[in-house]
């Protein structure tokens, strides 16, 4: 019995050793020798203070004179994290689509209208009512034809004209760094008007930080927003 509980001690006293001290002081030194940025959260700097992380998507705050990043169904909340879950037929992200809606209105023939609290309404009931804005149903802003009436409109593109997948629709973490190629090129013409550049000056940094397809073929080109944005400041 008591070589036993010798053995048992001095397992017990080697594994705490090798696995919880060894084994994470191994792991931590490797990750700061070799993978120092990423280890340490990607941070970046603006001017000697920290203006957040390549990892994580954060909001440009309708600022016209900024790129803007994915819609985020977590707020840019990184302890919210995560995506709304709605699936490809779910009105409450993609409208009213399919027959005849009660609630078109002249832009957005798929609108979800929205109640007097401001909360989607997606089974009408007879009587009920609604918010109306100039005789017209308030749309719920967070579906797909919603959001992407608005993109036309924030970068002065004319109605029907094919919006990126990205702009209008949330990543599964809510916090996507990077948006497409071509919603970065999308935008840069609303960018250089307000920033009063050229725009092919803002088409070439969206160039100069374009990101190719991950190992060569898988995804697509995409743009970090938080350091095309920081290059942006920089024009100035």
């Amino acid at each position: 019995m008591k070589r036993h509980l010798i053995a048992s001690l001095i397992m017990l006293i080697g594994a705490t050793l090798v696995l919880g001290f060894g084994y994470p002081l191994v792991v931590t030194g490797l990750s700061q020798l070799f993978f120092h940025q990423q280890a340490n959260g990607s941070l970046v700097y603006h001017d000697g203070k920290l203006a957040g992380s390549a990892l994580l998507g954060q909001s440009s705050g309708d600022n016209p004179e900024l790129f803007q990043p994915r819609p985020s169904s977590a707020g840019y909340n990184g302890s919210a994290s995560g995506a709304s879950n709605l699936g490809p037929s779910n009105p409450l992200l993609v409208g009213f689509t399919g027959g005849k809606n009660p609630y078109a209105t002249a832009l957005d023939p798929a609108c979800v209208p929205l109640d007097p609290q401001g909360s989607p309404v997606t089974s009408p009931s007879p009587g009920q009512k609604f918010l109306t804005s100039h005789g017209q149903y308030v749309c719920d802003p967070d579906t797909i034809p919603e959001r992407a009436i608005a993109y036309r409109a924030f970068n002065d593109m004319p109605p029907g004209a094919v919006v990126p997948v990205d702009a209008v629709t949330a990543s599964g973490s809510g916090l996507d760094p990077d948006i497409s190629y071509q919603n970065a090129i999308d935008q840069a013409p609303r960018v250089a008007r307000f920033r009063h550049l050229p725009a092919a000056t803002v088409i070439a940094l969206v160039h100069k930080y374009e990101q190719g397809r991950q190992w060569g073929f898988l995804g697509e080109p995409v743009v970090n927003v938080l350091e095309l944005n920081i290059a942006l400041e920089a024009l100035r």
